[in-house]
């Protein structure tokens, strides 16, 4: 016979196994909260599937941005190689944004639906094979513009690597765990601007390819390391802690009535929130600003400073190198400036923050449109800007995850997506066409994400508040079908668990 005590375990213990694994008991250990997410990031600690499903999620994040990014470094080879105009770059950058729209917009629902482990395996295998094609098989400008296209099809990842650590982490550690695991993903983008150089210079120098030819043999490294970090997330055993199935028997069995809402009540239940447009149109002018940057910098390098192919990348590559600890650092300030002033610290941390970065990306057009501008002064405030910008994207997925605990996937993708749809306007604004200079195009960028900052004082949550006035909710429940039952306090539960 089963006592009491013994089945409270029991289910206890079935809340907290991993979603496609039974041998792992969440309860196990500190550092966990009641329904199995982890309320602080130790990434030295590889034995907690949380930690181990971290590390997963941002490699194979970081394996997407360089295969994103594995063009601009090398474009002086693909060139004569694919006879590109000048304008083809700017074209088939438009290209690799749009599909980074696309992926990410379609990410978020299959997020929701298939969870994000599966999500984000599968996207990075088929991009993978898509770009393997296209690599073989392009000849022309058309064939680049497709080259770009669908490798920027693999940054629909981003979603699926926010979605997952939103749901394996609690809320007092999400802010930090979304920004290091994204801001070390970044980083793929520098990585790209350094190695692809040097592995084009290896097939050509050491190998003897034909030059013709040795950029698709280089090529196959982006494509290594998609099919590589795809298998192993789609290896991994676990997906989301079983919290929902906790919070379910407590509340009376409402994750069964959430889960029967579909497709389309959990598509609506993003796309009716202002909250998660605002957060697109202000993610699209500093995550925007970023994509931006790590196109146009490169060229902007070569031609400005009359750098070679290495080294204009190798400068290139300080902007989205600063990733690795200016996302964190956004992460880490959302999360403890809420300690204190909760979410509205939460807002006006991000529009200072985003607003300094802005201000730094119009210096740099301007030092670089200088008579004779300083390397080591344009890569220096160059460097603040990307730590400005970076940060703000940090920053802004600490507020996400508390805008709809039921469309968390939708409102990621939404967000997401709104980075993609702020660096296309911007490049077809200011980039495209010879109406203004790469130094004139940065600084007009700039300025457009001053403007596009400002709506984040519209912004306002019910319980907490917003940066201009305070929390208007009288009373501790809403009524179910509001969209504001995911307005939650700092520390209760903010999404449903799949």
């Amino acid at each position: 016979m089963v006592t009491t005590g013994k089945k409270q375990k029991l289910a206890d213990e079935e809340c907290f196994y991993g979603v496609g694994g039974d041998d792992y008991d969440y309860c196990a250990g500190a550092g966990v909260d009641e329904q199995g997410r982890a309320t602080e990031l130790r990434p030295l600690s590889l034995s907690s599937p949380h930690t181990q499903a971290f590390h997963l999620a941002w490699l194979s994040l970081f394996a997407c941005f360089f295969a994103a990014f594995a063009a601009p470094p090398i474009l002086p080879a693909l060139r004569p190689a694919l006879v590109l105009s000048p304008s083809d770059p700017a074209a088939a950058a438009v290209g690799s944004l749009s599909a980074t729209l696309v992926g990410r917009l379609a990410m978020g629902p299959a997020c929701d639906l298939l969870g994000p482990r599966r999500a984000s395996g599968a996207a990075s295998l088929l991009a993978a094979a898509a770009l393997a094609v296209t690599a073989l098989s392009a000849s022309s400008p058309a064939g680049f513009v497709a080259l770009r296209f669908v490798a920027g099809l693999s940054l629909a990842n981003f979603v699926a690597n926010q979605h997952w650590m939103s749901g394996i982490f609690a809320p007092s550690a999400v802010g930090l765990a979304n920004a290091v695991a994204a801001g070390w993903a970044n980083v793929g983008s520098a990585a790209a601007q350094v190695v692809m150089p040097a592995a084009y210079d290896l097939v050509v120098l050491r190998l003897g390819v034909p030059v013709t030819v040795a950029w698709r043999v280089t090529y196959l490294l982006p494509c290594a390391l998609l099919v590589t970090t795809g298998l192993a997330v789609l290896a991994f055993p676990y997906d989301l802690p079983r919290g929902a199935g906790c919070m379910a028997m407590a509340g009376g069995g409402g994750g069964k009535s959430k889960n029967r809402r579909g497709f389309w009540k959990v598509v609506w239940g993003g796309v009716r929130d202002y909250r998660a447009w605002v957060l697109s149109l202000t993610y699209g002018y500093c995550y925007g600003v970023e994509l931006i940057m790590e196109n146009v910098a490169a060229d902007f390098f070569r031609k400005r400073f009359h750098l070679p192919m290495e080294a204009a990348g190798a400068a290139a590559a300080c902007f989205g190198a600063m990733n690795a600890v200016a996302r964190p650092a956004g992460g880490v300030a959302s999360d403890e400036v809420a300690k204190v002033f909760g979410m509205r610290g939460r807002l006006w941390v991000l529009w200072a923050v985003q607003t300094a970065g802005a201000a730094l990306c119009v210096l740099v057009g301007r030092m670089g449109a200088a008579e004779a501008p300083s390397l080591a002064a344009t890569v220096a405030v160059m460097v603040a800007c990307a730590a400005c910008v970076q940060a703000a994207s940090g920053l802004t997925f600490g507020i996400v995850p508390f805008v709809s605990k039921r469309s968390l996937g939708v409102v990621s993708g939404m967000t997401a997506s709104g980075g993609a749809v702020g660096a296309i306007i911007t490049n077809r604004l200011f980039f495209s066409g010879s109406r203004y200079t790469i130094e004139q195009a940065i600084s007009l960028t700039g300025a457009a994400s001053l403007v596009c900052t400002l709506p984040l004082a519209l912004i306002h949550f019910r319980r907490h508040g917003g940066m201009l006035w305070g929390p208007t909710a009288v009373g501790d429940t809403f009524e179910e079908d509001d969209n504001y039952d995911d307005d939650v306090d700092y520390d209760a539960d903010y999404m449903l668990l799949k």
